[in-house]
């Protein structure tokens, strides 16, 4: 059986922590921002988890 090759999109958007889990970007903070508050955009430029729900399509589309 030949190699999988991983998903390019998902190489770009997701890393893997120490622990085994999957670190992510949160969404909503590339355009539109001069209506977003603050505090809001603060909150959107820290990391994120993946959700244990979505751990089984990320880890797949990463071939791990």
């Amino acid at each position: 059986m030949p190699k999988l090759k991983t998903k390019s999109s998902a190489k770009k958007r997701f890393k893997l922590t120490a622990s085994g889990q999957i670190k992510r970007k949160h969404a909503f903070k590339s355009h539109i921002l001069t209506k977003k508050e603050t505090k809001r955009k603060h909150n959107l430029t820290k990391a994120g988890l993946v959700d244990p729900t979505d751990m089984a399509s990320v880890r797949k589309q990463l071939c791990m």
